[in-house]
Protein backbone atom coordinates (compact mmCIF):
# COMPACT_ATOMS: atom_id res chain seq x y z
CA UNK A 1 0.00 0.00 0.00
CA UNK A 2 1.42 3.40 -0.97
CA UNK A 3 2.28 6.00 1.70
CA UNK A 4 0.45 8.79 2.64
CA UNK A 5 2.51 11.30 4.21
CA UNK A 6 -0.49 14.31 4.49
CA UNK A 7 -2.60 11.54 5.60
CA UNK A 8 -0.45 10.10 8.34
CA UNK A 9 0.39 13.94 9.52
CA UNK A 10 -3.14 14.91 9.57
CA UNK A 11 -4.38 15.94 12.91
CA UNK A 12 -6.95 13.85 14.22
CA UNK A 13 -10.62 15.21 14.24
CA UNK A 14 -12.20 15.51 17.84
CA UNK A 15 -15.51 13.50 18.48
CA UNK A 16 -15.73 14.66 21.96
CA UNK A 17 -15.69 18.10 23.54
CA UNK A 18 -13.51 16.80 25.91
CA UNK A 19 -11.02 15.76 23.21
CA UNK A 20 -11.08 19.67 21.56
CA UNK A 21 -8.83 20.45 24.39
CA UNK A 22 -11.15 23.76 25.41
CA UNK A 23 -12.84 24.72 28.30
CA UNK A 24 -16.70 23.86 28.12
CA UNK A 25 -17.76 27.99 28.46
CA UNK A 26 -15.37 28.86 25.91
CA UNK A 27 -17.42 26.78 23.47
CA UNK A 28 -20.30 26.70 24.26
CA UNK A 29 -20.20 30.82 23.86
CA UNK A 30 -18.98 30.73 20.40
CA UNK A 31 -21.70 28.18 19.83
CA UNK A 32 -23.98 30.98 20.91
CA UNK A 33 -22.12 33.52 19.45
CA UNK A 34 -22.27 32.20 16.09
CA UNK A 35 -25.70 30.92 16.03
CA UNK A 36 -26.75 34.62 16.67
CA UNK A 37 -23.99 36.07 14.28
CA UNK A 38 -25.16 33.69 11.46
CA UNK A 39 -28.56 32.94 12.13
CA UNK A 40 -28.04 29.26 11.92
CA UNK A 41 -30.32 26.66 13.02
CA UNK A 42 -29.86 23.63 11.13
CA UNK A 43 -26.81 20.92 12.82
CA UNK A 44 -25.19 20.13 9.87
CA UNK A 45 -24.81 23.97 9.17
CA UNK A 46 -23.82 24.91 12.77
CA UNK A 47 -20.82 22.31 12.31
CA UNK A 48 -19.50 23.47 9.35
CA UNK A 49 -19.60 26.75 10.93
CA UNK A 50 -17.29 25.15 13.99
CA UNK A 51 -15.52 22.93 11.98
CA UNK A 52 -16.24 20.01 14.07
CA UNK A 53 -18.09 17.00 13.52
CA UNK A 54 -22.13 16.80 14.23
CA UNK A 55 -21.73 14.48 16.41
CA UNK A 56 -19.51 17.12 18.80
CA UNK A 57 -21.71 19.98 17.64
CA UNK A 58 -24.86 17.99 18.70
CA UNK A 59 -22.90 17.32 21.93
CA UNK A 60 -22.36 20.50 22.56
CA UNK A 61 -25.73 22.04 21.78
CA UNK A 62 -27.49 19.07 24.04
CA UNK A 63 -25.34 21.27 27.21
CA UNK A 64 -26.33 24.43 25.83
CA UNK A 65 -30.06 22.82 25.91
CA UNK A 66 -29.79 22.06 29.38
CA UNK A 67 -28.63 25.24 30.21
CA UNK A 68 -31.63 26.51 28.85
CA UNK A 69 -29.53 28.67 26.25
CA UNK A 70 -30.96 26.78 23.52
CA UNK A 71 -34.16 25.01 22.55
CA UNK A 72 -36.01 23.02 19.69
CA UNK A 73 -38.19 24.23 16.58
CA UNK A 74 -38.91 20.48 15.27
CA UNK A 75 -38.49 18.99 12.09
CA UNK A 76 -38.62 21.00 8.98
CA UNK A 77 -40.82 19.78 6.97
CA UNK A 78 -43.66 16.44 7.15
CA UNK A 79 -40.63 13.75 7.15
CA UNK A 80 -40.09 12.46 10.94
CA UNK A 81 -36.35 11.64 9.73
CA UNK A 82 -35.90 15.69 8.69
CA UNK A 83 -33.05 17.13 10.87
CA UNK A 84 -34.33 18.97 14.06
CA UNK A 85 -33.88 22.92 14.13
CA UNK A 86 -32.31 25.12 16.71
CA UNK A 87 -32.53 28.60 17.69
CA UNK A 88 -31.47 30.14 21.14
CA UNK A 89 -33.77 31.24 23.71
CA UNK A 90 -34.63 34.44 25.25
CA UNK A 91 -31.58 33.76 27.87
CA UNK A 92 -29.50 32.45 25.01
CA UNK A 93 -29.39 35.78 22.88
CA UNK A 94 -28.77 37.75 26.18
CA UNK A 95 -25.87 35.40 26.93
CA UNK A 96 -24.34 35.98 23.12
CA UNK A 97 -24.79 39.70 23.53
CA UNK A 98 -22.86 39.49 26.62
CA UNK A 99 -20.21 37.16 25.23
CA UNK A 100 -19.28 39.24 21.95
CA UNK A 101 -19.11 42.57 24.34
CA UNK A 102 -16.11 39.95 25.62
CA UNK A 103 -15.01 38.70 22.31
CA UNK A 104 -16.64 39.24 19.44
CA UNK A 105 -14.99 36.01 17.41
CA UNK A 106 -17.42 33.54 16.68
CA UNK A 107 -17.17 30.61 14.39
CA UNK A 108 -14.01 27.58 13.94
CA UNK A 109 -13.15 26.80 17.06
CA UNK A 110 -9.68 27.44 18.12
CA UNK A 111 -7.02 24.85 18.36
CA UNK A 112 -5.39 24.97 21.67
CA UNK A 113 -1.97 25.56 21.92
CA UNK A 114 -0.90 22.48 23.20
CA UNK A 115 -2.36 21.01 20.45
CA UNK A 116 -0.26 23.20 18.60
CA UNK A 117 2.33 21.89 19.69
CA UNK A 118 2.53 18.30 18.65
CA UNK A 119 0.98 18.90 15.48
CA UNK A 120 4.32 20.88 14.48
CA UNK A 121 6.32 18.52 15.69
CA UNK A 122 4.79 15.91 13.13
CA UNK A 123 5.50 18.52 10.14
CA UNK A 124 8.49 20.14 10.76
CA UNK A 125 10.62 22.12 8.47
CA UNK A 126 13.54 20.06 8.82
CA UNK A 127 11.10 16.97 7.77
CA UNK A 128 10.79 18.90 4.13
CA UNK A 129 13.69 17.18 2.64
CA UNK A 130 14.72 19.11 -0.73
CA UNK A 131 16.39 16.68 -3.35
CA UNK A 132 19.07 18.30 -5.32
CA UNK A 133 16.93 17.53 -8.60
CA UNK A 134 13.97 19.99 -6.72
CA UNK A 135 15.83 22.66 -5.77
CA UNK A 136 17.81 23.01 -9.22
CA UNK A 137 14.03 23.04 -10.73
CA UNK A 138 12.87 25.85 -8.89
CA UNK A 139 16.32 27.62 -9.68
CA UNK A 140 15.80 26.66 -13.20
CA UNK A 141 14.94 30.44 -14.02
CA UNK A 142 17.95 32.11 -12.56
CA UNK A 143 21.54 31.53 -13.77
CA UNK A 144 23.63 30.90 -10.64
CA UNK A 145 27.56 30.46 -10.03
CA UNK A 146 28.77 27.26 -9.96
CA UNK A 147 28.74 25.33 -6.82
CA UNK A 148 26.24 27.82 -5.43
CA UNK A 149 23.24 25.15 -5.63
CA UNK A 150 25.83 22.48 -3.94
CA UNK A 151 26.09 25.43 -0.93
CA UNK A 152 22.41 26.34 -0.61
CA UNK A 153 21.24 22.69 -0.59
CA UNK A 154 22.52 21.58 2.42
CA UNK A 155 21.87 24.79 4.37
CA UNK A 156 18.31 24.59 3.76
CA UNK A 157 17.69 20.99 4.50
CA UNK A 158 19.18 21.66 7.81
CA UNK A 159 15.99 23.72 8.52
CA UNK A 160 19.06 26.07 9.81
CA UNK A 161 18.84 30.32 9.66
CA UNK A 162 20.97 31.01 6.34
CA UNK A 163 22.40 34.45 5.48
CA UNK A 164 22.57 35.67 2.14
CA UNK A 165 24.91 38.53 1.41
CA UNK A 166 26.52 40.23 -1.50
CA UNK A 167 26.36 43.39 -3.89
CA UNK A 168 22.51 44.52 -4.72
CA UNK A 169 21.14 43.22 -8.13
CA UNK A 170 22.72 39.20 -7.80
CA UNK A 171 19.49 37.79 -7.10
CA UNK A 172 19.72 36.89 -3.17
CA UNK A 173 15.97 37.76 -3.34
CA UNK A 174 15.04 35.25 -6.26
CA UNK A 175 16.98 32.77 -4.55
CA UNK A 176 15.16 32.93 -1.68
CA UNK A 177 12.35 32.80 -3.05
CA UNK A 178 13.27 30.06 -5.11
CA UNK A 179 14.04 28.21 -1.98
CA UNK A 180 10.56 28.83 -1.06
CA UNK A 181 8.99 27.41 -4.01
CA UNK A 182 11.18 24.18 -3.54
CA UNK A 183 9.45 23.22 -0.53
CA UNK A 184 6.67 21.33 -2.19
CA UNK A 185 4.89 19.60 0.40
CA UNK A 186 1.84 20.06 2.59
CA UNK A 187 0.86 21.06 5.96
CA UNK A 188 -1.86 21.55 7.95
CA UNK A 189 -2.25 24.79 9.44
CA UNK A 190 -5.02 25.96 12.36
CA UNK A 191 -7.08 28.79 11.65
CA UNK A 192 -7.26 29.89 15.14
CA UNK A 193 -5.44 29.36 18.40
CA UNK A 194 -6.27 29.24 21.83
CA UNK A 195 -4.57 30.30 24.88
CA UNK A 196 -5.33 31.37 28.30
CA UNK A 197 -9.00 32.05 26.68
CA UNK A 198 -7.95 34.30 24.25
CA UNK A 199 -8.43 33.59 20.33
CA UNK A 200 -5.44 34.02 18.08
CA UNK A 201 -5.69 34.21 14.06
CA UNK A 202 -2.95 31.77 12.20
CA UNK A 203 -4.60 30.77 8.83
CA UNK A 204 -3.64 34.33 6.77
CA UNK A 205 -4.40 33.48 3.08
CA UNK A 206 -1.47 36.10 2.16
CA UNK A 207 0.97 33.46 3.48
CA UNK A 208 -0.75 30.15 3.00
CA UNK A 209 -1.70 28.86 -0.25
CA UNK A 210 -4.57 25.75 -0.09
CA UNK A 211 -3.99 22.71 -1.26
CA UNK A 212 -5.38 21.52 -4.24
CA UNK A 213 -6.08 18.06 -2.90
CA UNK A 214 -9.68 18.59 -2.04
CA UNK A 215 -10.34 19.90 -5.33
CA UNK A 216 -8.44 17.43 -7.56
CA UNK A 217 -9.49 14.31 -5.83
CA UNK A 218 -12.89 14.77 -3.94
CA UNK A 219 -12.75 11.01 -3.15
CA UNK A 220 -9.54 11.60 -1.18
CA UNK A 221 -10.90 14.22 0.86
CA UNK A 222 -14.17 11.86 1.90
CA UNK A 223 -11.92 9.41 3.00
CA UNK A 224 -9.76 11.95 5.00
CA UNK A 225 -13.18 13.54 6.45
CA UNK A 226 -13.15 10.67 9.36
CA UNK A 227 -9.67 11.72 10.56
CA UNK A 228 -8.84 14.88 9.72
CA UNK A 229 -9.65 17.95 12.05
CA UNK A 230 -11.14 20.46 10.14
CA UNK A 231 -9.80 23.55 12.89
CA UNK A 232 -6.99 22.95 10.59
CA UNK A 233 -6.74 23.89 6.74
CA UNK A 234 -4.06 21.71 4.37
CA UNK A 235 -1.55 23.85 2.99
CA UNK A 236 1.77 24.15 1.14
CA UNK A 237 4.41 25.17 3.52
CA UNK A 238 3.93 28.80 4.27
CA UNK A 239 6.67 31.73 3.13
CA UNK A 240 6.53 35.00 4.56
CA UNK A 241 8.62 37.70 2.64
CA UNK A 242 9.00 40.55 4.86
CA UNK A 243 11.60 44.28 3.86
CA UNK A 244 12.08 46.92 4.55
CA UNK A 245 8.76 47.39 6.61
CA UNK A 246 9.88 45.12 9.44
CA UNK A 247 9.58 46.61 12.62
CA UNK A 248 9.96 44.86 15.60
CA UNK A 249 6.39 45.01 16.95
CA UNK A 250 5.46 43.51 13.89
CA UNK A 251 6.99 40.00 15.40
CA UNK A 252 4.70 40.21 18.86
CA UNK A 253 0.59 39.34 19.33
CA UNK A 254 -1.11 42.18 17.75
CA UNK A 255 -3.82 42.96 19.28
CA UNK A 256 -7.38 44.03 17.93
CA UNK A 257 -9.74 46.08 20.67
CA UNK A 258 -13.08 45.98 18.76
CA UNK A 259 -12.69 42.54 18.32
CA UNK A 260 -11.21 41.79 21.17
CA UNK A 261 -8.85 38.75 19.41
CA UNK A 262 -5.51 38.43 18.48
CA UNK A 263 -3.35 38.39 15.14
CA UNK A 264 -0.58 36.23 15.16
CA UNK A 265 2.82 37.67 14.63
CA UNK A 266 5.12 37.08 10.98
CA UNK A 267 7.09 33.64 12.42
CA UNK A 268 4.30 32.46 14.02
CA UNK A 269 2.30 32.25 10.44
CA UNK A 270 5.24 30.84 9.48
CA UNK A 271 5.48 27.95 11.04
CA UNK A 272 6.40 24.50 8.98
CA UNK A 273 7.79 27.38 6.58
CA UNK A 274 10.03 30.00 5.61
CA UNK A 275 10.48 33.26 6.95
CA UNK A 276 12.58 35.71 4.71
CA UNK A 277 13.83 38.98 5.83
CA UNK A 278 15.05 40.48 3.04
CA UNK A 279 16.93 43.85 2.35
CA UNK A 280 18.31 43.62 5.91
CA UNK A 281 20.10 46.92 6.98
CA UNK A 282 17.01 48.76 5.56
CA UNK A 283 14.71 48.53 7.89
CA UNK A 284 13.83 51.38 10.92
CA UNK A 285 15.08 49.12 13.44
CA UNK A 286 19.25 48.55 13.88
CA UNK A 287 19.89 45.00 12.03
CA UNK A 288 21.91 43.81 15.66
CA UNK A 289 18.25 44.42 17.17
CA UNK A 290 16.25 42.29 14.79
CA UNK A 291 19.26 39.62 15.27
CA UNK A 292 18.68 39.68 18.66
CA UNK A 293 15.12 39.14 17.90
CA UNK A 294 15.79 36.28 16.76
CA UNK A 295 19.00 34.63 18.48
CA UNK A 296 17.04 32.48 21.20
CA UNK A 297 14.20 31.53 18.64
CA UNK A 298 16.71 30.03 16.18
CA UNK A 299 18.38 28.34 19.25
CA UNK A 300 15.83 27.15 20.96
CA UNK A 301 13.21 26.32 18.53
CA UNK A 302 10.74 28.06 20.73
CA UNK A 303 9.54 31.72 20.59
CA UNK A 304 8.03 34.00 23.65
CA UNK A 305 4.69 35.91 23.24
CA UNK A 306 2.73 38.44 25.49
CA UNK A 307 -1.14 38.67 25.70
CA UNK A 308 -2.28 42.14 26.79
CA UNK A 309 -2.51 41.29 30.34
CA UNK A 310 0.83 40.78 30.45
CA UNK A 311 1.41 37.26 30.42
CA UNK A 312 3.92 35.21 28.48
CA UNK A 313 4.11 31.87 27.00
CA UNK A 314 5.94 29.96 24.55
CA UNK A 315 5.17 28.90 21.10
CA UNK A 316 7.22 26.76 18.96
CA UNK A 317 9.32 28.27 16.60
CA UNK A 318 9.81 25.88 13.46
CA UNK A 319 10.65 28.13 10.60
CA UNK A 320 13.26 28.26 8.33
CA UNK A 321 14.90 32.02 8.70
CA UNK A 322 16.46 33.24 5.39
CA UNK A 323 18.24 36.55 5.93
CA UNK A 324 19.49 38.57 2.67
CA UNK A 325 21.21 42.10 2.69
CA UNK A 326 23.15 44.05 0.19
CA UNK A 327 25.61 44.99 3.09
CA UNK A 328 28.66 43.67 4.63
CA UNK A 329 27.70 41.48 7.69
CA UNK A 330 30.98 42.17 9.99
CA UNK A 331 29.92 45.34 9.60
CA UNK A 332 25.99 45.20 10.58
CA UNK A 333 25.84 42.11 13.56
CA UNK A 334 28.73 41.31 16.08
CA UNK A 335 30.68 37.67 16.00
CA UNK A 336 28.10 36.36 18.71
CA UNK A 337 25.27 36.72 16.40
CA UNK A 338 27.08 35.80 13.22
CA UNK A 339 27.73 32.48 15.13
CA UNK A 340 24.28 31.89 15.60
CA UNK A 341 23.58 31.71 11.89
CA UNK A 342 24.39 28.82 10.28
CA UNK A 343 24.84 29.35 6.82
CA UNK A 344 26.47 32.38 5.51
CA UNK A 345 26.61 32.45 1.44
CA UNK A 346 27.90 34.76 -0.28
CA UNK A 347 25.86 35.40 -3.84
CA UNK A 348 28.33 37.70 -6.13
CA UNK A 349 27.93 39.88 -9.43
CA UNK A 350 28.13 37.57 -12.21
CA UNK A 351 31.07 37.12 -13.99
CA UNK A 352 31.19 38.12 -18.09
CA UNK A 353 30.22 34.67 -19.35
CA UNK A 354 27.01 34.73 -16.63
CA UNK A 355 25.78 38.07 -17.72
CA UNK A 356 25.42 36.51 -21.29
CA UNK A 357 24.01 33.84 -20.33
CA UNK A 358 21.18 36.07 -18.29
CA UNK A 359 20.44 38.04 -21.21
CA UNK A 360 20.13 35.17 -23.48
CA UNK A 361 17.78 33.99 -20.88
CA UNK A 362 16.00 37.16 -20.60
CA UNK A 363 15.93 38.22 -23.98
CA UNK A 364 13.47 34.63 -24.62
CA UNK A 365 11.83 35.55 -21.51
CA UNK A 366 10.75 38.61 -23.30
CA UNK A 367 10.42 37.05 -26.62
CA UNK A 368 13.14 38.67 -28.35
CA UNK A 369 15.42 36.88 -30.17
CA UNK A 370 18.54 37.02 -28.82
CA UNK A 371 21.28 39.20 -30.80
CA UNK A 372 24.96 38.60 -30.72
CA UNK A 373 25.62 41.95 -32.59
CA UNK A 374 24.08 44.08 -29.40
CA UNK A 375 25.61 41.77 -26.59
CA UNK A 376 29.34 42.71 -28.42
CA UNK A 377 28.03 46.35 -28.22
CA UNK A 378 27.35 45.94 -24.61
CA UNK A 379 30.70 43.82 -23.82
CA UNK A 380 32.56 45.80 -26.06
CA UNK A 381 31.21 49.88 -26.05
CA UNK A 382 28.85 49.96 -22.84
CA UNK A 383 30.55 48.16 -20.06
CA UNK A 384 33.86 48.74 -20.03
CA UNK A 385 32.77 52.40 -19.21
CA UNK A 386 31.96 51.08 -15.89
CA UNK A 387 35.14 48.48 -15.61
CA UNK A 388 33.05 45.30 -16.54
CA UNK A 389 30.65 45.44 -13.74
CA UNK A 390 27.57 43.02 -14.61
CA UNK A 391 24.40 42.81 -12.13
CA UNK A 392 21.71 40.09 -12.85
CA UNK A 393 19.21 42.89 -13.04
CA UNK A 394 21.12 44.68 -16.27
CA UNK A 395 19.93 42.56 -18.59
CA UNK A 396 15.68 42.85 -17.42
CA UNK A 397 16.15 46.18 -17.11
CA UNK A 398 18.03 47.35 -20.13
CA UNK A 399 15.36 44.92 -22.07
CA UNK A 400 12.46 45.92 -20.26
CA UNK A 401 13.00 49.60 -20.73
CA UNK A 402 13.81 49.19 -24.65
CA UNK A 403 10.24 47.30 -25.30
CA UNK A 404 8.79 50.50 -23.12
CA UNK A 405 10.21 52.83 -25.69
CA UNK A 406 9.35 50.55 -28.87
CA UNK A 407 5.32 50.11 -27.54
CA UNK A 408 5.22 54.01 -26.99
CA UNK A 409 6.88 55.04 -30.22
CA UNK A 410 4.82 51.99 -32.10
CA UNK A 411 8.55 50.91 -33.40
CA UNK A 412 8.72 47.24 -34.09
CA UNK A 413 9.94 44.98 -31.03
CA UNK A 414 13.52 44.69 -31.12
CA UNK A 415 16.77 45.61 -29.68
CA UNK A 416 19.11 48.07 -31.25
CA UNK A 417 22.56 49.94 -30.03
CA UNK A 418 20.28 53.15 -30.33
CA UNK A 419 17.63 51.84 -28.30
CA UNK A 420 20.09 50.18 -25.72
CA UNK A 421 22.00 53.82 -25.14
CA UNK A 422 18.36 55.37 -24.23
CA UNK A 423 17.65 52.72 -21.20
CA UNK A 424 21.28 52.59 -20.42
CA UNK A 425 20.74 55.96 -19.77
CA UNK A 426 18.36 55.18 -16.94
CA UNK A 427 20.32 52.28 -15.49
CA UNK A 428 23.24 54.43 -14.22
CA UNK A 429 23.61 57.66 -12.80
CA UNK A 430 26.31 60.21 -13.73
CA UNK A 431 27.39 61.96 -10.65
Amino acid sequence: MANHPEREKAPKSPHTLEETGLEAVLMRDILLKTMFRRSLTNLVDIAKALAVVPPLAQELIDVARGDNLIETLGARGASTTSALRYQLTEGGRARALDALTQSEYYGALPVPLDQFWKQTAKQQIGDAVISQERLEKSMSHLVLPAGMLDKLGPAVNSGRSVLLYGPPGTGKSSISNGIRDALGDNIYVPQFLEYGGQVISVYDPIVHTLAKTSVDNPNALRRAGATHDARYVLCRRPSVMTGGELTLDMLDLNYNKVSRTYQAPLQLKATGGVFIIDDLGRQSEPPQALINRWIVPMEASFDILSLQSGQKFMVPFDTLVIFSTNFAPTEMFDGAALRRIYYKIKVDNPNRDDFIKVFVKTSRHYKIKPDEGILTYLLKEKYPERDNQFANYHAPFLIDQVLSICDYEGLPKQLTPELIDRAWENLFLEE
